[in-house]
């Protein structure tokens, strides 16, 4: 879903950035980074966490990640000494902090209590309101036996009618739909979820149908 903050449209489908028609140019590295900023806005990421998740593990300085962070700005037109999207913590890392709002269009409101489960390649597992650990640990949601799946490698949170998938920093990342995600990002009914190299398909289903579909 694309985000808008003040004539400003970060398009993740299209991976561009715009100020009203006019696109401004942004390296992938600094199109990740606007796009973690903004997933987690307001809160602060930490220096760590950033340079994680846009190396994926390999070992950069804070000059490298700075010089993106700079190039992000430039896009913008922002003042790091007074910044109206991006701040700086020092010491700790950076923030997104202007007002943003998603667009475009929202699924439509479920018919009654929607039931959420897993199809895995050798069974089915119901996802439970609020968080389910996805990986290889015993208070998983459901145990994934396999040498490309981190020991928390992700989470789904689930509450009422949608459920949201988190990556927790795994080797070998979260991907939905085919793309790595970098952030939060909202299932719908029938999404390929893979950990690492194991595939699964998400379910969302009317608890009276998943039910009747059990019985039968």
């Amino acid at each position: 879903m694309p985000v808008e903050f003040d004539g400003f449209t970060l398009d993740r489908g299209a991976r561009q950035l715009r100020q009203g028609t006019e696109l401004r140019h942004l390296s992938p590295k600094a199109f990740d980074l606007l796009d973690l900023l903004l997933c987690h806005r307001p809160n602060v990421l930490d220096k760590r966490r950033l340079r994680a998740r846009l190396w994926l593990g390999a070992h950069v300085s804070d000059s490298t990640l700075a010089t993106v962070v700079a190039e992000v700005r430039s896009a913008l037109g922002d003042d790091h000494r007074k910044p109206r999207w991006v701040r700086t913590v020092h010491g700790v890392g950076y923030a997104f902090c202007g007002d943003a709002r998603d667009s475009g269009p929202r699924s439509a409101p479920a018919q009654g209590p929607v039931a959420f489960r897993l199809l895995l390649e050798d069974r089915e597992v119901a996802l439970q309101p609020g968080e389910n650990l996805l990986g290889r640990v015993d208070e998983g949601v459901a145990w994934i036996e396999a040498a490309t799946v981190s020991r928390r490698h992700a989470r789904i949170l689930v509450d009422e009618d949608q459920a949201v998938i988190e990556d927790l920093g795994s080797k070998n990342g979260t991907f939905v739909r085919g793309e790595r995600i970098l952030c939060a990002t909202r299932l719908a009914h029938g999404d390929v979820i893979r950990l690492g190299r194991v595939s699964m398909r998400f379910r969302a289903l009317r608890a009276d149908l998943s039910t009747a579909s059990e019985a039968e």
